[in-house]
């Protein structure tokens, strides 16, 4: 299992580069100018040389190659030297802020890094301050779905054609049908409009000290969470239920009923270990919907995470920032499927990859 997890790492390397290519690729087709925001009164040379100096008069594969170098090479060495508050690599400072824009008159390190046109500033220490923000609504919604959509399937199916099944069957053909950009206004019409139990905006700069301030931090994640984890729940609960409808007409199944095996050992431990394996390759592939969900999501709440500034850095036309944010996606997303890939090996004994 560890040599092919190794494998499988490797062989991502090259899937990985080839996603940044077209990434770019498709960016320099785009339309969008970052040079637009520039005043009008600003004289035409003078943009010309603003343009040279985002690199943009270099040839499509010099940026592309530029831009490698900065993110796999200086970008690590950058966070080498903050994880272990170290100066020799780039010639740091010590006791240098890693969050220190590169503005103007800023001398150092800095240039060489992924610098974003809009603010000028490091595009990884935009991205690392806010990274945890998606991530924790991401994560809390898989798990609520998680959680969720697993009894739901595994009970649908035990009671095949009952009315709990049935309106399981309505309630995710929902989740199915209906898209975050109109649950989310719609939550927010409801819940804080109209009750005015949750907060519509989600406050990214939110301290939790004390059972107060938790609470409050639990009712303004509900919405986005719940938004996220609806159209997740809908998708795992129907796999779940076919996946044991199909294991509970094996023949092992019989047998274990026959040997005297209580129903819940039968359900919990055969069954349920089997009907997994499917559902796994679900929960991986809709990883690139959820985190696609989220940025709908973030946009709605006001949610200060990667899915708000990717948005953000698309009006602008800021590419080092829209490519740095749309490869982050495509990394965690490639990540994810390895490790469902390893997770077959584990539910099911049969399969051996080394």
């Amino acid at each position: 299992m560890l040599t092919y997890t190794i494998r499988r790492l490797f062989l991502s390397v090259p899937v990985l580069l080839f996603i940044a290519l077209i990434i770019f690729l498709l960016l320099q087709l785009a339309p969008g100018d970052p040079m637009a925001q520039v005043p009008l009164t600003v004289p035409p040379e003078v943009k010309q040389k603003m343009r040279e100096a985002l690199g943009l008069g270099a040839p499509w594969y010099i940026q592309f190659w530029k831009w490698l170098v900065q993110m796999f090479w200086i970008e690590p060495l950058v966070l080498i030297d903050w994880l272990t508050n170290h100066s020799s690599l780039l010639g740091w400072l010590p006791n240098t802020d890693f969050y220190t824009p590169c503005g103007p008159g800023v001398d150092g390190p800095c240039d060489l890094r992924v610098i974003s046109w809009q603010t000028r500033s490091p595009v990884m220490d935009i991205v690392i301050q806010r990274l945890p923000q998606t991530l924790w609504v991401v994560g809390l919604a898989y798990v609520v779905a998680f959680l969720i959509a697993i009894p739901i399937g595994i009970y649908s199916a035990y009671k095949q054609y009952s009315a709990f099944d049935q309106a399981g069957t309505f309630i995710t053909m929902i989740g199915f049908s209906v898209p975050p950009f109109f649950t989310g206004p719609l939550l927010i019409v409801i819940f804080s409009v109209y009750y005015g139990w949750f907060p519509s905006i989600y406050d990214t700069t939110h301290v939790v000290n004390d059972w107060d301030s938790f609470v409050y931090q639990l009712k303004q994640m509900i919405m986005p969470v719940m938004v996220l984890a609806l159209q997740v729940t809908a998708q795992i609960s129907r796999f779940m239920r076919a996946s044991m409808l199909d294991n509970l007409k094996q023949d092992y199944v019989r047998t274990a009923r026959a040997k005297g095996l209580p129903e819940r050992v039968v359900l919990l431990v055969h069954v349920l270990r089997n009907s997994m394996i499917a559902v796994v390759t679900v929960i991986a592939l809709a990883i690139p919907g959820i985190f696609g969900g989220s940025i709908i999501t973030e946009r709605v709440f006001k949610v200060n995470g990667i899915g708000d500034l990717l948005i953000t850095s698309l009006f602008a036309s800021d590419m080092p920032m829209v490519m740095t944010l749309t490869f982050i996606f495509a990394f965690l997303i490639v990540m994810a499927n390895i490790i469902a890939d390893v997770l077959y090996g584990v539910l099911d004994p049969r399969i051996r990859y080394d």
